[in-house]
């Protein structure tokens, strides 16, 4: 048979060793002639020798025998958490040496969960390790927090082999991993903590609704042929929701429409004359009613909900007000600093680890000396569109050393390099303010052209003089 095309398997039978051919491809049948002159018998033999010597080269996995791994955790469990179901497993090492394993499952309800930790009490169990499956474990924690050392860790990071997985299997191998000292928890905050980024969330989910009404609403205007948009900026300020109003209530007389302006907007009257003059019907009068009172039931709902978070963020104003000494961090942005990242950063190492848990640096992917990509990992997503949005806001700050971070590498890298470059900056920034105490001290816009001072000056001269131009150059007075 051909080598090329067929492997030799080994296996065991009772008390005999059993030798098949298992072709690679499996549409091809082994009932074919071989095209090549491979003597399998001499193939099989040399496989047994390369097994025997191979199972002679493994480290003895056997307690207290040279090449066993390290037991850290010598009563430890494993939990597999389900929607309906938690698979748990306890694994106990003795003096000696033995090691004990039980499995049992539980359900998810409140009773469960208490007979859960009895269950592990039972057996003297101190650390406890589950995977981050939704928010399938939150309840779980919330019953097992403060009774034993509790361990969150990524599903990637703790995958089965293929072909092998069960649930059983699986809370099994997360237990033996942990008790080897083989896993890496996640960085879990503090419950006060976790209130706030429901808060703060919610708040987000709330502002990107307000804004898909809002752009129903101007939608519906331009069917009208009603340009509202085109001369006010803020369409539903003041001025435009009282123009809506009268509108839904039938008010079709442009001139009346475009008085009901305030402030800065009077003095476009005449533009507004033309803008909003349309063909209004009765359909679009029902559905502007419905879409602004939609649109405020938002607005209300969003300031309960701020008002909430100002409450809950009374012990952390400190952090707030460090936080919003740097450029482009506004208060809205310091909150959601705060619920995302905590007030404590000794559960990061350095800034480095905050930015590549938050998803702020390029990824690693090196194999045999090349490097295949440098996409960013997911991370925390909420915290880097924070973090964004920041950067976006500084970028239009004059004389601040985050704008022209962005310049410059905007003009090499491209503006949305430069924007997560920036994003990372700041994230550095806060993680190095809070660390320390200290309050942000501006660089200005000049700090980079001063490093390279004297290469910058011959730049500039020798580009002067390919102009022809005969360069003097003298310090300023």
């Amino acid at each position: 048979m051909g080598a090329s095309r067929h492997s030799v398997m080994m296996g065991c039978a009772g008390s005999k060793v059993v030798h098949s051919v298992v072709p690679r491809s499996p549409h091809r049948s082994l009932t074919r002639k071989p095209r090549s002159t491979t003597n399998c018998r001499r193939y099989l033999r040399w496989r047994a020798r390369e097994g025997d010597s191979h199972r002679k080269r493994l480290p003895s996995a056997q307690p207290g025998k040279r090449g066993a791994m390290e037991v850290i955790h010598a009563r430890c469990a494993g939990l597999d958490v389900h929607k309906k179901s938690v698979y748990g497993c306890v694994i106990c090492c003795g003096a000696a040496g033995e090691k004990q394993l039980e499995k049992r499952s539980f359900g998810t309800m409140t009773a469960d969960l208490l007979s859960l930790a009895d269950w592990l009490r039972e057996h003297a169990v101190t650390h406890v390790v589950m995977e981050s499956t939704g928010v399938y474990w939150r309840p779980v924690w919330a019953i097992l927090e403060g009774q034993f050392a509790l361990m969150l860790v990524n599903p990637h990071h703790v995958k089965a082999i293929p072909g092998r997985k069960t649930d059983a299997k699986d809370c099994e191998w997360i237990a033996e991993l942990l008790q080897h000292g083989l896993l890496r928890g996640s960085f879990v905050p503090p419950t006060e903590i976790q209130d706030l980024r429901d808060l703060t969330r919610y708040r987000v989910e709330l502002t990107q609704a307000q804004n898909r009404v809002a752009n129903r609403i101007q939608k519906l205007l331009q069917q009208a042929n009603v340009k509202l948009s085109s001369v006010a900026s803020d369409a539903m300020g003041v001025s435009g929701q009282q123009m809506i109003e009268a509108i839904i209530a039938g008010e079709q007389d442009p001139a009346r429409l475009a008085d009901l302006a305030q402030r800065r907007l009077r003095a476009k009257i005449p533009e507004l004359r033309l803008a909003l003059e349309g063909r209004v019907r009765d359909h679009h009068r029902f559905l502007l009613r419905e879409f602004l009172e939609e649109w405020r039931a938002l607005v209300a709902r969003i300031q309960r909900i701020e008002e909430e978070i100002n409450r809950r963020m009374a012990p952390f104003e400190e952090a707030v007000t460090l936080w919003q000494s740097i450029p482009g961090v506004d208060r809205v942005t310091a909150c959601n600093l705060v619920a995302e990242l905590g007030v404590n950063m000794a559960q990061f190492p350095s800034a480095q680890h905050l930015a590549s848990w938050a998803g702020l640096c390029p990824g690693n992917n090196e194999s045999a000396g090349k490097r295949m990509s440098g996409t960013m990992r997911d991370g925390n997503k909420w915290l880097r569109r924070t973090l964004c949005q920041a950067a976006w806001a500084v970028t239009r700050k004059k004389d601040c050393y985050l704008s022209a971070q962005f310049r410059r590498l905007a003009a090499r890298r491209g503006m949305k390099r430069a924007v997560m470059a920036v994003a990372h900056t700041i994230l550095i920034i806060a993680y190095t303010m809070l660390k320390t105490g200290r309050s942000y001290h501006e660089l200005g816009g000049n700090y980079l052209e001063q490093i390279n001072r004297d290469q910058l000056q011959r730049y500039f001269v020798k580009r002067l003089q390919k102009l022809g131009l005969t360069v003097t150059v003298a310090p300023a007075a």
